[in-house]
């Protein structure tokens, strides 16, 4: 025989709401910064490349833990 369906009040699970926010990584806040300056000085670029110069640029910024 066949299961009866569940009704909906079974499927749903309560999400939580709200919360704090986990604190941004050095490097998230570095990535986010440095992907804006791009953007304004090379709106033409694609985000990919953006992402790869800023991402290349990470190993030598002063922002970057490893190289305090």
């Amino acid at each position: 025989m066949p299961k009866a369906a569940a009704s909906k009040t079974e499927k749903t699970e309560k999400k939580s709401v709200g919360g704090a926010k986990k604190k941004s990584s050095p490097y998230n806040v570095f990535m986010k910064n440095e992907l804006a300056k791009l953007k304004e000085k090379h709106p033409d670029m694609p985000h990919k490349e953006r992402f790869k110069t800023a991402a290349s640029s990470w190993a030598t910024a002063k922002e970057n833990p490893k190289n305090k």
